[in-house]
Parts: C-alpha cells; sequence; structure tokens
C-alpha cells in the first residue's frame, strides 16, 4: 500500500486549506488506477472534509463549527493549561473529534474520482503549524 505524505504550513488559527493538487499527485505518484485513497492527518485539532471550493463556504464552515464550539469557551481542558501558550485549544480538539482526522476516497483511473465541485480540505482549528497530511492508496 503506498503511503506518502506531505507538510501544510497554516498562516491562521482557524483555516481552510485545499489540499486536492497534493493529494492528487499522492494518488498519481502510487501508481494506484482503481481503489480508495485515505487522506489522514495525525494531528488531534485539525481535520479533512471534502466539499466545495468556495472561501465563502469555507468561512460559513469554521463560523458554523465555532458556533457550535466557540474559540475561548470555558473548557476544563483550557482551565487545566491555563498559563500555558497553545494551550488554549480545547475547541480544536472536540471539534476535530467530530468532523474526523481522515476521509477515504475513491480512485479511478489513476485519479480521485470527486464530483464536479468536490476538493479535499485541511480544517486548521489551532493555527499557526505545521500540519502532515498522510495519503494511503490501496488498490483494488
Amino acid at each position: 500500500m503506498p503511503t506518502s505524505e506531505f507538510a501544510v504550513r497554516t498562516s491562521e488559527r482557524l483555516q481552510v486549506i485545499d489540499v486536492t493538487p497534493e493529494v492528487g499527485e499522492a494518488v498519481s505518484a502510487s501508481g494506484v488506477q482503481d481503489g480508495i485513497a485515505v487522506v489522514s492527518v495525525p494531528h488531534t485539532t485539525c481535520a479533512v472534509v471534502v466539499n466545495e471550493g468556495d472561501p465563502d463556504l469555507w468561512e460559513d464552515i469554521l463560523k458554523s463549527l465555532t458556533g457550535l464550539v466557540p474559540v475561548g469557551g470555558r473548557y476544563r481542558h483550557n482551565e487545566k493549561y491555563a498559563g500555558m501558550p497553545g494551550e488554549q485549544n480545547a475547541h480544536a480538539h472536540i471539534i476535530s473529534s467530530m468532523v474526523g482526522n481522515s476521509r477515504s476516497i475513491p480512485v479511478r483511473e489513476g485519479r480521485l474520482d470527486l464530483g464536479t465541485w468536490q476538493r479535499v480540505l485541511l480544517l486548521e482549528l489551532d493555527g499557526p503549524r505545521t500540519r502532515t497530511v498522510r495519503v494511503s492508496v490501496l488498490g483494488l
């Protein structure tokens, strides 16, 4: 099972980054013609989704998620690590656990089999950071 990874440097605390080109390159390099690509992140404060490549929608997604789980809310995790820079991030852990850190995407004829508007998106919930994105491609 070919697996590759690449780094993504985020610049904001909350951010959506389209990683479709990099994931597509990893799939192509794997040599798998038909199968499944599993896109994952080994982090607890970011997530992976497949959705439309519209920055206005991305803003709506982040606003909706942080409306459900507010940044800076009263969380035991934040209280436990009060005064520690970078540890006031319970919102990011909670949202990541709700959304998920991986997605499985069909591969057909050596390419991601995405719909017309679909993109592979990294949701940064506790940036800025450098994130690792892993792509494992399983052939059928």
